[in-house]
């Protein structure tokens, strides 16, 4: 085949350290839109970002040019040094370690971008940790979670 052809949507996952509700009203949309932007430099193509007080959910369409780990690292520093720049509420920012990423099949993004639109409104009733296992079980992606929550 003479020519490369990718694409792989994937839902990003990944909160901060502890789940700290360090994710506020004053610094949500910029941080949202920076994570954004990070993607947009690794030529990856954000659908969405959102999420809520603790964790981040990032839709994208991954670039064949980067290895999903090498964005989320990229994403994770990039974003961990701006947020701290961001005054003194941030200075103690960190992202936990670890993360999740789901393929997305083309045809359910709608699904997942209004998902990921209502996270406030999810987060009413469902603390982040279920939200994360209820992922890795739909998904069937073993796990211990004497590991998960350091």
């Amino acid at each position: 085949m003479p020519q490369s052809l990718v694409f792989n949507y994937t839902h990003i996952i990944f909160s901060t350290k502890n789940r700290y509700p360090f994710i506020d009203e004053q610094i949500k949309d910029e941080l949202f839109k920076y994570l954004g932007g990070t993607c947009r430099e690794l030529e990856c193509k954000p659908i969405i970002v959102g999420g809520f007080k603790n964790h981040v959910h990032i839709l994208t369409l991954l670039s064949q040019k980067i290895a999903l780990m090498k964005l989320i690292e990229k994403l994770k520093s990039h974003s961990s040094k701006w947020i701290k720049s961001k005054g003194k509420n941030y200075e103690h920012f960190y992202w936990q370690r670890g993360y999740a990423a789901f393929s997305v099949n083309p045809s359910k993004i709608d699904v997942v971008r209004a998902y990921i639109l209502k996270q406030d409104e999810h987060h009413q009733t469902t603390e982040f940790q279920t939200e994360y296992l209820n992922f890795l079980r739909n998904y069937n992606i073993p796990h211990d979670e004497r590991y998960m929550w350091d």
